[in-house]
């Protein structure tokens, strides 16, 4: 699944009641995610990762979707030719 796909599969499930929360309140429910995630990172509880990336992805997705965003496009508008900064694949930053 593309992540344009993804997007859309994402609005299909929630962008009605995400959308009517705002963008504000739809990002404090990503921020919440994004926490059980570091939570599981730092617990190193293995069996709960997929589930709180998944999570995570799929709240960005929907904060995307209320802001305008296509995730996909602008994505590899930034990252297609590499790092943005030094353009190198690996980076080579410093």
């Amino acid at each position: 699944m593309r992540i344009c796909e993804f997007q859309r599969r994402i609005e299909e499930i929630y962008y009605e009641k995400d959308s009517a929360r705002g963008l504000a309140g739809t990002h404090m429910w990503f921020c919440e995610e994004v926490g059980e995630l570091t939570r599981a990172l730092r617990r190193n509880q293995k069996g709960e990762l997929g589930e709180e990336f998944a999570d995570v992805l799929a709240w960005l997705s929907t904060l995307a979707s209320i802001a305008g965003i296509e995730l996909e496009e602008v994505a590899m508008s930034k990252y297609a030719e590499g790092c943005p900064r030094c353009a190198a694949v690996p980076c080579t930053c410093g």
